[in-house]
């Protein structure tokens, strides 16, 4: 006969508990992008993430993958949701095959203060037909992130807006984990200041790219602020490199003063400390939804160290962190993604010892 003891019957967990549990599942993870690239007009006729992709993602390490997609921009060009779908569900696919968690993000919509009145009625509908079709997805292994990146808008209006976007997906699927971020592009500032929603099952996600004068030296789409390239971490006084006279007159020229004191791990440290104290204020789980360094005039060393450490502290803080991205131009790997084309610095950033 059966010994039945008081473990026989364990109290439920609550959301918030269900949903500190699932943030820490995220682990580290990458963001494979190529469904956000408006720009690309093939990007629906094309495969560029092969089994073999997902085998080295799981040989590094990683135990989750972020899928941003624009949705919006699909919408708007009246293409087809069940060619989204197509490929969303290959994903999932894979990630299933191969154990990771999947972040189903929405990526690049049009909402502001101006029009967040018919915009968030929008990305309900969106919401919802996704919410629907993945009813049956385990809560364990996928994830909703509801709206990338929501622009610098009044943080009441973005605060309300996804209020809503939550309230219309509870009345189909309670159970699912939703990961939002503050205004201002998913700012840690903001995010600082954000109160907590009334939905207990949500994790609260933050990108992490300070310093930006680093993380996206020149990154030609911000503009002349970035333009001084050839910028190490840390800060080193003999390498510094002179200011690009196109930086001078803008915040670029400031943070370029700046940086000596930026420009290190204690700077970092200090940052991500101010999510984590937000985090423990509220009780409730946070995510490092992106991170990483634009790699075109980077030096690998600089990046190497710059993963390292935000890595390093997200980890002591026991937050989870995805990278940006996967096989763009803030990839890890010099070249295409393979083991051969990993620095052994990002094999010792990204903690990989090769034992996987």
């Amino acid at each position: 006969m059966q010994c039945i003891n008081a473990k026989s019957n364990p109290t439920p967990l609550t959301p918030r508990q269900i949903a500190f549990m699932r943030a820490k599942s995220l682990d580290n993870g990458f963001s494979i992008s190529w469904l956000e690239q408006t720009w690309n007009k093939d990007v629906l006729t094309i495969k560029p993430i092969k089994n073999s992709d997902f085998e080295l993602i799981k040989k590094l390490g990683f135990k989750s993958i972020r899928l941003p997609v624009a949705f919006a921009y699909f919408q708007t060009n009246k293409v087809p949701v069940e060619k989204v779908f197509a490929h969303i569900d290959e994903v999932l696919k894979q990630c299933n095959k191969y154990g990771f968690k999947l972040i189903i993000d929405y990526h690049y919509g049009y909402l502001d203060d101006n029009n967040y009145l018919t915009e968030t009625p929008k990305i309900i509908d969106q919401w919802l037909v996704l919410t629907k079709r993945y009813i049956r997805e385990s809560p364990e292994k996928v994830f909703f992130e509801l709206y990338n990146e929501p622009p610098h808008m009044s943080p009441k209006v973005w605060k309300d807006a996804a209020y809503n976007i939550v309230t219309a997906i509870r009345k189909i699927d309670r159970k699912r984990t939703l990961i939002i971020g503050a205004s201002n592009f998913n700012s840690i500032y903001e995010l600082s200041r954000m109160e907590r929603l009334a939905d207990e099952n949500i994790i609260y996600t933050f990108h992490f790219y300070e310093p930006f004068f680093f993380t996206h030296q020149g990154a030609d789409w911000v503009g002349d602020q970035v333009a001084t390239t050839g910028v190490p971490f840390p800060y080193n006084v003999k390498t510094y490199p002179s200011i690009n006279p196109k930086a001078i007159g803008t915040w670029g020229e400031n943070n370029y003063y700046q940086y000596k004191n930026d420009g290190n791990e204690q700077s970092v440290h200090d940052k991500l400390q101010i999510v984590k104290n937000w985090s423990v204020k509220y009780d409730v789980p946070v995510l490092c939804g992106e991170y990483g360094v634009y790699n075109k005039y980077t030096d690998a060393d600089s990046r190497c160290r710059y993963i390292k450490a935000v890595r390093k502290n997200l980890k002591a803080m026991g937050i989870p962190g995805i990278l940006w991205d996967y096989n763009t131009n803030f990839s890890i790997f010099n070249g295409m993604p393979s083991l051969q084309n990993l620095p052994d610095c990002m094999k010792q950033a990204i903690d990989y010892t090769g034992a996987k």
